[in-house]
């Protein structure tokens, strides 16, 4: 449970708070990741229900399904898109880009980033069919939360200190092994064969986008793991549009 917890506080806002955890916990709660995605996925699927109730625009609706689960995760992820695009698209060298990610201006590439994730996930999300809506808010929810996992097993941190680092450290086959059980298990139980392909693809997009930015800054950073995270979520809504008009 303190594990879970601890993934709670890093992934969310809900207001928990636990004091000076041992290392071991920090690889534990990365195994729980998946399972805060399930939760938030559920708060949505919540939402989504009161909002069909209300018949308000489903436009209106999915707008205000992506901003509430902006204030469940305290904007932490967008936070991390805003920077790792400020520092990749800056032109600068390793060293610069890694300080462009901890100032905490925002430039025109991260406002640019958080505006284009923020109406493609409106307009992916609206353009899901209404009985595979409740799926694909869990899907891209817990599959996001699985790729930041993958991300922290698969690459290198590219700083000697930071918060990340502490997970990463952590991390080995063991708790990556856990964490992608629990995701798949998830991802069978709401969308079966449409949800293991999506799996598959956030992995693939993942892996490649983990590898760019380590060609770019030498590994991962805190910043890149939130940034890849939110770009998965955007990859998962458009595949699940993709594979809806294919096989469902």
């Amino acid at each position: 449970m303190k594990s879970f917890l601890l993934a709670l506080q890093f992934l969310t806002i809900i207001p928990v708070r636990i004091d000076r955890p041992a290392a071991k916990e920090f690889g534990r709660a990365i195994a729980c990741f998946p399972i805060v995605g399930l939760l938030l996925g559920s708060v949505l699927v919540a939402a989504n229900h009161l909002l069909l109730l209300a018949r308000l625009d489903p436009l209106a609706s999915n707008a205000i399904l992506i901003v509430l689960l902006v204030v469940l995760t305290g904007g932490l992820h967008l936070d991390g898109l805003s920077d790792t695009a400020d520092a990749l698209f800056s032109g600068k060298d390793r060293a610069r880009m890694l300080e462009i990610m901890r100032d905490p201006h925002v430039g025109a590439m991260g406002v640019l980033a958080i505006v284009s994730v923020l109406m493609l996930k409106v307009s992916f999300l609206s353009a899901v069919s209404t009985p595979f809506k409740d799926a694909s808010l869990v899907l891209m929810c817990v599959v996001s939360r699985w790729s930041m996992v993958l991300s922290m097993f698969v690459f290198p941190y590219a700083r000697t200190e930071g918060k990340a680092k502490v997970f990463i450290d952590e991390v080995d086959k063991i708790k990556f092994l856990a964490a992608t059980i629990i995701a798949l298990t998830i991802v069978l139980s709401v969308a079966k064969v449409t949800g293991l392909a999506v799996f598959a693809i956030a992995a693939l997009f993942t892996c490649v986008a983990g590898l760019r930015i380590k060609i770019k800054i030498g590994g991962i950073t805190g910043d890149t793991i939130g940034a890849v995270s939110e770009l998965t979520e955007v990859m998962i809504l458009l595949n699940i549009i993709i594979l809806e008009r294919i096989f469902i």
